[in-house]
């Protein structure tokens, strides 16, 4: 089985004690001890032929699908794997539960975990994409691991939170919250137009001390554009 960890805050580990399978971003491997192989994934990483095959399909379709690598262990090994010196978190799943996370912030998973999709109502309104990647627990050694610009805060529900700087998020999807007047359209924007509003009580919201820098305009002759509008990201 493999179990993940965290080394100086930027790497992730992956250690083996006898022989397992971990998925991680394409590339993101820095260094390793060991028995360890490396295949691109064709398909999707889980599932039966025909349902890799739908799941491709689908992240394809709604630009949730990122390159990924199934190192396979054989014997006693540890690898190292990283991307562009983000810091790295790992949590543990248990069976059933569900993370959401940005697919571009998305670094590994064992093969204890279910990689799928999620719809988000709100998306497409908040500019934010209508799909984001779910994973879920299916088994013993269900853990992953996500990326973060700086180090993460989580913020326990209810919250609000800027679509730009969300990485990640158990329990139910948010909603949509507007702070659009006519003092936006005039170039008069707070930079905080649009928010999501988790709701539900018990869960958790990972944000990151960055904004990703894309989105809309919200203002006329251009007055909208500069350093204080809020910029909302359409998944890629």
């Amino acid at each position: 089985m493999i179990h993940l960890k965290t080394v100086n805050e930027l790497t992730l580990s992956a250690e083996c004690d006898g022989s397992g399978i971990l998925f991680t971003k394409t590339g993101a491997m820095i260094g390793f001890y060991g028995d360890c192989k490396f295949d691109k994934v064709v398909l999707g990483p889980t599932g039966s032929p025909m349902q890799a095959l739908l799941g491709q399909l689908g992240r394809r379709l709604t630009g949730e699908n990122i390159p990924l690598m199934k190192v396979i262990s054989n014997g006693p090994t540890e690898g190292y794997f990283a991307c562009q010196a983000k810091h790295v978190t790992v949590v543990e799943l248990q069976v059933g539960q569900e993370l959401m996370v940005e697919s571009e912030d998305l670094l590994a998973f064992t093969d204890a975990v279910d990689y799928g999709l999620k719809a988000i109502g709100c998306g497409i309104i908040s500019q934010k994409g209508l799909f984001t990647t779910k994973l879920t627990g299916k088994g013993a050694g269900a853990q992953a691991a996500f990326m973060t610009n700086g180090n993460p805060i989580i913020m326990d529900t209810p919250c609000c939170v800027d679509p730009d700087a969300m990485v990640a998020f158990t329990g139910p999807e948010p909603q949509f919250k507007s702070d659009v007047s006519w003092k936006t359209f005039l170039g008069q924007s707070s930079g905080e137009s649009y928010m999501l509003d988790y709701r539900t009580p018990g869960f958790k919201v990972v944000i990151q001390p960055y904004e990703r820098h894309s989105g809309i305009d919200v203002g006329i002759d251009n007055h909208g554009a500069g350093a204080y509008v809020q910029r909302n990201t359409l998944f890629r």
